[in-house]
């Protein structure tokens, strides 16, 4: 963790709904005027398409959960090197052609590396492997702020297969042999960053998703409920929130329950402050 150059990380299984995440955080970089710099976990990726093909043929249950599918140690040192000095690099993992458009690169091939722009107020990462601790790396002791992002699992599967069918063309049948190879990695890997998160966001469908495989449509955000659990819930003013979001309840102590439509309002009255502080205090010290 640094007071000088703070580290955002949002971490989420594939099709968990990171990407809306990272929205609602730029437009709260935007709104308050933090300069933020983005690593997409994709980039840590070890293996380009073809050479991923290649290894799952040799090897049936690699997938990309796994630590060693990834580039985990330099994914830790970039983290460190930020909170360091505000210095690191990354690159984009081309994944279609709309994207290979604005690259100028192949699909399922990475952009060149490239450095941070100089300046930045915080680092933002979104991807698989953001708070991964296990014996060779601890990334989760460098991140300020560790978001998990955690539908409930068959949520999850629909949004991936809605997402992966839709956007990248892939078939059912394809889709759901990755959710099955990548199982053992999920458990081992993917789940346990969560208990290391200091907030998780989990979305859970008030509507039959017993059969993830055949759902014709993603559950609305008005078809579902957030649970919003916080590590340390001291300083959080659950009155305020539960007054302010209109629906919401508190389950436990450190958890409130909202409705899904109002996730981004939730967001935004939690997450502004936290950003703000970690933001401001750096800005002191600069």
């Amino acid at each position: 963790m640094s007071a000088r150059h703070p580290i955002i990380s949002v971490t989420g299984s594939s099709g968990s709904g990171t990407t809306s995440v990272r929205n609602t955080f730029e437009q709260i970089f935007r709104r308050e005027d933090v300069n933020a710099v983005y690593i997409e976990g994709d980039a840590f990726h070890a293996l380009d398409r073809i050479a991923m093909r290649k290894a799952m043929a040799e090897e049936p249950t690699l997938s990309h959960f796994a630590p060693r599918a990834n580039l985990l140690p330099e994914l830790e040192e970039v983290f460190r090197t930020y909170s360091e000095s505000g210095l690191g690099r990354t690159r984009h993992y081309v994944h279609d052609a709309s994207a290979a458009e604005c690259y100028g690169t192949p699909p399922g091939t990475f952009t060149p590396w490239e450095d941070f722009s100089a300046g930045s107020d915080l680092l933002f990462y979104e991807g698989l492997h953001g708070c991964v601790v296990n014996d060779t790396v601890d990334i989760a002791r460098y991140a300020d702020l560790k978001i998990g992002v955690v539908p409930v699992i068959n949520l999850e599967w629909i949004q991936k297969l809605h997402r992966d069918r839709s956007f990248r063309g892939y078939s059912t049948e394809a889709v759901t042999d990755v959710i099955l190879r990548r199982m053992p990695d999920y458990v081992q890997t993917i789940c346990p960053q969560f208990s290391w998160t200091d907030i998780n966001f989990q979305r859970v469908p008030t509507v039959d998703t017993s059969n993830p495989f055949i759902a014709r449509w993603i559950p609305t955000a008005d078809e579902s409920m957030v649970v919003i659990r916080f590590r340390d819930p001291k300083g959080i003013d659950f009155s305020y929130l539960t007054s302010m979001i209109q629906g919401s309840f508190m389950s436990r102590a450190n958890s409130i329950v909202i409705p899904g439509g109002k996730l981004d309002l939730a967001m935004q009255l939690i997450l502004t402050p936290i950003i703000m502080q970690l933001v401001e205090r750096k800005r002191r010290m600069a």
